[in-house]
């Protein structure tokens, strides 16, 4: 049996790994010029790396952390100690926490509504919720204008969703939010550090486990090779990159949805992968580096929120003992906004707001930005966001094989849909069901 595996991001290298353990061939395609996908290291100072994709991991997280453990890999804490910065238009600057100095009824209120709507929502079949179509229907900022009368719940709404989904709420629809909430571990579980789904790293980064699996496939990995074409029929199955023509017994496309959507598959998809409502991941990476992380020394977590632009919230993302990094996140409109300008722009406008949110810690030595919106074979970062209509349409076919074809990626994943778990979960899951098939016959 051969399998092609489109996409050489956690799912798909997953996917492979686990076919060729049971002897099966494979041969992964990948459109960029190394593997990851969404997981991506930049080298911040001699052998130190960061995260300029996903970065974060917790407990519930056990596949990957099987996969760590099965690499050499160890995790290493998110450091949280310190005072927070804020810059909300009013209240406290610098705070114990991270809650933000807001009205707490009122923002009480506003997770109140969403506690209520993430429990309702059927994680395994989002479509078939209780009032799916409405909730489909309906943006997340036509429901929060509809349900959130305080200012400070309103001005945190969106900052909030920037910061766990990359969202912008105009894009969303109610039942995306929920389901992506839900997905994760829930929002308690999903925004937190200690005990939640941000509490670790990968030592060293997280790009590292995708590399280590592509280690294991050695040349079956075609790096440059992006797929524009998948055909088959009872015979066999095809797929074209460029000039060349690989065939097989069948094919696992593990890429996002705006990119396997742009594939002419032969014949065509009963069903889209995505639709004119799909849209990307709003994220822009910045990293800051420092000689050491001396925010500490003024009593700060490195944590800050902002309402403007363009960060709208930084991390400590320090290696341990090592330089001083600060990760900054543009997310949801913004996102937008800041990557259309030019490169001096940018580093300007971080520069200049990163000075007000830490005024003593100087100039730093680097400045690191990775613009997921722009990314040609990612289209956006944490995950494609789905909008009005798109889980009544298009979640009944996520999982759903094509003939020979069959789907892996973040996005196929109700379980921790967006996160590297997801990703993980869904390889193991396409390759049981490829290597199921081959049993019957």
């Amino acid at each position: 049996m051969r399998v092609l595996v489109v996409g050489a991001g956690l799912g798909g290298l997953t996917a492979a790994t686990d076919l060729d353990a049971a002897g099966v061939d494979v041969v992964v395609l990948e459109a960029r010029d190394r593997v990851g996908g969404r997981t991506h290291g930049i080298e911040v100072a001699s052998g130190t790396w960061a995260d300029a994709g996903a970065a974060y991991l917790g407990d519930r997280h056990t596949e990957l952390h099987k996969l760590m453990a099965g690499l050499g890999l160890s995790a290493t804490p998110t450091a949280m100690r310190g005072g927070s910065r804020f810059a909300l238009g009013h209240g406290e600057k610098t705070r114990a926490g991270r809650f933000p100095p807001l009205n707490a009824v009122a923002l009480g209120e506003m997770f109140d509504r969403l506690y209520d709507l993430v429990d309702a929502v059927r994680p395994d079949a989002p479509w078939l919720t209780p009032d799916a179509a409405a909730l489909d229907s309906t943006t997340a900022a036509a429901w929060a204008a509809a349900n959130l009368r305080h200012p400070d719940a309103r001005l945190f709404f969106p900052l909030f969703l920037g910061e766990m989904m990359a969202a912008d709420p105009a894009a969303i629809s109610v039942l995306h939010m929920a389901l992506y909430l839900r997905a994760g571990g829930g929002i308690r579980y999903l925004n937190a550090f200690d005990g939640g789904a941000q509490q670790d790293r990968v030592l060293g980064g997280a790009h590292q486990v995708a590399e280590r699996l592509a280690g294991q496939l050695g040349d079956r990995v075609w790096l440059g090779h992006p797929v524009h074409a998948v055909e088959q029929d009872g015979g066999g199955v095809s797929v074209r990159s460029g000039d060349r023509c690989l065939t097989g017994d069948a094919v696992i496309v593990a890429v996002p949805p705006l990119l396997a959507q742009a594939i002419d598959f032969r014949p065509g998809l009963p069903a889209p992968r995505a639709t004119a409502a799909t849209g990307r991941g709003c994220a822009v990476k910045v990293q800051l580096v420092y000689p050491r992380a001396a925010w500490h020394e003024q009593g700060l977590s490195g944590w800050s929120v902002s309402a403007t632009g363009p960060l709208l919230s930084t991390v400590d993302d320090s290696p341990p003992g090592g330089a001083g990094v600060l990760t900054g996140f543009v997310t949801g409109a913004e996102a937008y906004r800041f990557a259309g300008l030019d490169p001096v722009a940018r580093e300007a406008e971080v520069l200049s707001q990163v000075g007000e949110l830490f005024p003593r810690l100087g100039r730093p030595v680097a400045v690191h930005i990775t613009d997921w919106v722009n990314e040609p074979y990612s289209k956006g970062c944490y995950a494609a966001v789905f909008g009005p209509g798109d889980w009544t349409r298009l979640g009944p076919h996520l999982i759903a094989p094509h003939g020979r074809v069959h789907w892996a990626g973040t996005e196929t994943s109700t379980e921790f849909f967006g996160l590297m778990e997801g990703a993980i979960r869904s390889g193991h899951r396409v390759a049981d069901e490829v290597l199921s098939l081959e049993g019957d016959k």
